[in-house]
């Protein structure tokens, strides 16, 4: 294997992780993807090596398998220089999950299977002084909605953990950058009716997520405009933000 540099991208299957392998790629990166499903994963690292000329590599990964990520971050030779977790699970649809045990998956996909892997990650990263970390989180994590609370209070979670992790890695050099989009066309969101004003492209997200690595910026809203929505859902008191239907 060449000895340039690498990255991980964790939930490499997702829309916007894959966006973000082309963009990497095209960029001069070479990638370990990691997701459950390999033929697709096997199918995108084949076409990246074609476009680019890079090295992209298959391998599975279980976020939910904590007993494995030691392991399998210690199989990476070379060690990537920077990784993203992308993976995530929005559960049930315009509505809370019925039972604890789609709650409990939603928080541990999101919230649990992410630290259990970065703190194997920061800790190595830690150790060479250098290096990046990349966190999908959400804007929906910015205030708790009756429509989707479990999901984003997993990823407020999240948002919050990758802000202390970002502050203990500083010294060592080491950026976090929490990314939260708005209303993304994936797979996940396909059979929401989303406001179509609002929507944005895969592909605008991963340009938005690595010029923002580029910028050393510490966290994104991507589109832009996202900061400024949620600036003002956040502002609104509780006794008025109840009554609402979001």
């Amino acid at each position: 294997m060449k000895k340039d540099k690498f990255a991980l991208i964790l939930g490499a299957n997702s829309d916007i992780a894959r966006a973000l392998a082309y963009l990497m790629a095209q960029k001069g990166w070479n990638l370990y993807l990691a997701s459950r499903r390999l033929d697709p994963l096997n199918r995108l690292a084949q076409d990246l090596h074609l476009r680019y000329g890079c090295i992209a590599q298959a391998l599975y990964f279980d976020a939910l398998d904590y007993k494995s990520h030691g392991s399998f971050y210690k199989g990476l030779q070379p060690k990537p220089e920077g990784v993203v977790v992308a993976f995530g699970y929005l559960g049930p649809l315009k509505k809370p999950p019925k039972d604890f045990a789609e709650a409990e998956k939603i928080v541990q996909i999101n919230f649990l299977g992410a630290v259990s892997i970065l703190e194997i990650v920061a800790k190595d990263l830690e150790k060479r002084k250098k290096g990046f970390i990349i966190g999908l989180s959400s804007v929906a994590g910015d205030r708790g909605r009756a429509s989707n609370y479990i999901y984003g209070s997993s990823k407020a979670a999240f948002s919050t953990y990758l802000q202390g992790l970002r502050q203990r890695l500083f010294k060592s050099g080491i950026q976090v950058l929490t990314v939260k989009p708005g209303f993304v066309v994936t797979k996940m969101t396909r059979d929401l009716d989303l406001p179509k004003h609002l929507v944005t492209q895969p592909e605008k997200v991963a340009q938005d997520i690595y010029r923002a690595l580029k910028a050393g910026k510490d966290v994104l809203y991507t589109p832009f405009y996202w900061r400024f929505i949620m600036g003002a859902i956040k502002a609104l008191p509780e006794g008025l933000f109840k009554r609402l239907k979001l």
